[in-house]
C-alpha cells in the first residue's frame, strides 16, 4: 500500500516571507561552508552592537522570580497602565486598561487581530511596499489583502486617492504602518487626516503599525499617532519594545483598541478569546515595560547628530546615490533605506535574483523589494544598522557589484 504523502497546508500557497526567503537560505548553507556573510536583510539590534539600557536588564533580572507564572490573559496590570500612560502622552484617545493586550511582540498580534475579524473573501487594504506579515496574516485569516501604492515620487507617502478606488464592499480596514518599513518614510498629519476621512467615509476600522515611533531623527518632524486623528474610528494601535529598546528577542509587544469601540464588541470579545486560548505572553518581557516606556528614553542619543544610527543613514544614503544606476529616498525615521535600481541599465527582470547575485559575488544578504509586495523588480531594502566601518566596505563592494552587473 502506499504511503500517505504530507504537503503544506494550501492556506500557504499564497503566503511569503522573503526577509527570511531563499535568498537568506543560500546564505544559511553558505555559512555553513565557512563564508562570512554581511547580513543587512533583518531589523535585528543586538548583532550590531546595540544593548538594551542597563535599568531595563537589571529591572528583569529583578523581576523574574514573580514571572514564573501565567499573567492575566490581557497581561499584567503595572505593563498595561505604563501603556495606557503611554496612550495619554500619544493623544490616543479612549484607551483603558483593558483596551490593551500584550503580546509576544506585534507579530503575534497582528496575526491574532486577523484572526479575530476576518472571514473569507474580507479584504483589508496594506501598503505597498509593505511589511509582509501583515499580507501573510489576512490570507491566512481567510481574508484579501489588496495593496495601495506608497508614492516614491512624494517621500514614499500613501495614495491616498489610489487608497480611496480599492474600497469595496467586502473592504473591512485600512493597514497604515508609520514609520514605515521598509522605506523609512514618517507621513505627515494631513497624509494621515486624509487616510482618517477615507476610512471614515467607509467606515473602516484602521490598523496603525507604530513600532518605530520613538526611532525618529532628530530634525524631522514629530510623529503623529493615527488614532489620535480619529476618535471617532476604532483603531488598533501596534507598539513594542523590540526596536526602540533593543530587546527584540525579549518578543514585547502590545495593541492598544482606541476610539470607538461602541459597535465592536463582537471583534473585542474574538480578540479576547484568542488572547485567553494562548493563555498569556512572555510574563518576563511583560515586567519590563512600565521601566522602559517611563524617564529617560535612550534611544535619543542615537538619532541626533553625532548619534549612531544617524550618522549611518547620512553615510548610507549619499553611498548608495552615489552609486551610478541607484537612487534613493532619504530615510526619516527606523533604519530601513529601499534604494531604486535602474533595471534598464542593469537588465534586471528579477530582483531576487539580484539579490543572489549580490549575494554569491559579494558576501552580502539584502531583501529583494517584491519580497515587500513591491510590483516591479527594482529596488531592494538595506537595514543599515552594521557600523559605519561595515557599512563603508559594504558600499565599496556594492558600488564594485553594481559596476560590472548584467543581469542574463
Amino acid at each position: 500500500m502506499e504511503k500517505k504523502r504530507y504537503d503544506q497546508s494550501r492556506k500557504l500557497d499564497n503566503v511569503c516571507y522573503d526577509i527570511r526567503g531563499p535568498v537568506m537560505d543560500e546564505a544559511m548553507r553558505m555559512e555553513q561552508r565557512g563564508a562570512k556573510i554581511l547580513k543587512l536583510n533583518i531589523g535585528n539590534p543586538a548583532p550590531f552592537g546595540f544593548s538594551a539600557p542597563d535599568e531595563v536588564i537589571l529591572d528583569l533580572i529583578y523581576n523574574l522570580r514573580s514571572c514564573e507564572g501565567y499573567s492575566d490573559s490581557l497581561g499584567l496590570f503595572s505593563a498595561r497602565k505604563a501603556i495606557m500612560q503611554y496612550c495619554q502622552l500619544k493623544k490616543i484617545p479612549n484607551v483603558g486598561i483593558n483596551d490593551i493586550l500584550t503580546g509576544n511582540g506585534v507579530s503575534e498580534l497582528i496575526t491574532l487581530t486577523m484572526q479575530g475579524l476576518l472571514d473569507t473573501g474580507d479584504e483589508i487594504l496594506v501598503p505597498a511596499p509593505d511589511y509582509p506579515l501583515w499580507t501573510a496574516a489576512i490570507t491566512l485569516s481567510g481574508g484579501t489583502a489588496v495593496h495601495y501604492i506608497c508614492d516614491e515620487q512624494s517621500g514614499w507617502y500613501p495614495d491616498v486617492n489610489d487608497i480611496r478606488s480599492k474600497v469595496t464592499d467586502r473592504t473591512k480596514g485600512i493597514v497604515v504602518i508609520n514609520p514605515n518599513n521598509p522605506t523609512g518614510a514618517l507621513y505627515p498629519r494631513s497624509v494621515l487626516e486624509d487616510i482618517v476621512q477615507v476610512a471614515r467615509e467607509h467606515d473602516l476600522i484602521l490598523f496603525a503599525d507604530e513600532i518605530y515611533d520613538r526611532l525618529v531623527m532628530e530634525g524631522e518632524d514629530e510623529h503623529v499617532a493615527l488614532a489620535s486623528l480619529a476618535p471617532d474610528l476604532l483603531t488598533l494601535c501596534f507598539n513594542g519594545l523590540s526596536k526602540s529598546h533593543r530587546v527584540a528577542g525579549f518578543r514585547s509587544g502590545w495593541v492598544c483598541l482606541a476610539g470607538d469601540k461602541s459597535r465592536a464588541q463582537g471583534y473585542i470579545d474574538g480578540i479576547n478569546l484568542l488572547a485567553k486560548m494562548r493563555l498569556c505572553s512572555n510574563v518576563p518581557a511583560q515586567s519590563i515595560i512600565q521601566t522602559s516606556l517611563g524617564g529617560y528614553q535612550s534611544v535619543d542619543e542615537y538619532l541626533r547628530p553625532g548619534g549612531r544610527i544617524y550618522e549611518q543613514r547620512e553615510y548610507i544614503w549619499k553611498a548608495l546615490t552615489d552609486i551610478p544606476g541607484i537612487t534613493a529616498v532619504k530615510p526619516r525615521a527606523a533604519f530601513y533605506i529601499f534604494p531604486k535600481v535602474d533595471v534598464k541599465k542593469f537588465s534586471i527582470h528579477s530582483d531576487e535574483q539580484m539579490a543572489l547575485d549580490l549575494l554569491k559575488q559579494k558576501k552580502i544578504l539584502v531583501t529583494a523589494g517584491t519580497g515587500f509586495h513591491w510590483t516591479e523588480p527594482d529596488h531592494f531594502r538595506i537595514v543599515y544598522l552594521p557600523d559605519l566601518v561595515q557599512l563603508q566596505d559594504a558600499t565599496a563592494r556594492m558600488a564594485d557589484f553594481f559596476s560590472k552587473y548584467r543581469q542574463k
